[in-house]
């Protein structure tokens, strides 16, 4: 991935810049990014450092507590989910060149759908990948 790399919403109201390699990129094929996607998995890109302003919604997750979801107040759009001390998932949409996405591993594979492709050479998790 080209560093710094930068994205945001569709209206451009939330902006971000990321100067630090991704910690992660993976596809979540649990239900909550499939209901929230609209798709078989969100791609993320887990990232130390973000910048821009958004709200959150929390939906429930495995690990205790909620997902925190961000988006943007003015168009709506999904920009992040997962963040934690350590980090944020951003979701690889809101990148301004998504093609630098690489998947490094499937989550939550259990919930995968049928119709949707697991490629094979990426190792595949029932739930969170091991720290």
């Amino acid at each position: 991935m080209n560093i710094p790399f930068t994205g945001g919403c569709t209206c451009g109201a939330v902006r971000y810049e990321c100067s630090a390699e991704p910690i992660a990129m993976f596809k979540c094929h649990c239900r909550d990014c499939q209901r929230i996607s609209g798709g078989g998995f969100t791609p993320v890109v887990y990232v130390p450092l973000t910048k821009g302003s958004l709200h959150y919604y929390g939906t429930p997750s495995l690990a205790g507590g909620h997902n925190k979801r961000g988006f943007c107040p003015q168009c709506g759009s999904r920009v992040s989910g997962g963040e934690s001390s350590q980090g944020i998932g951003l979701t690889a949409a809101s990148l301004d060149d998504p093609s630098q996405f690489r998947p490094q591993l499937h989550m939550f594979a259990v919930d995968a759908q049928p119709w949707d492709h697991l490629e094979p050479d990426i190792p595949r998790f029932d739930q969170y990948a091991p720290s």
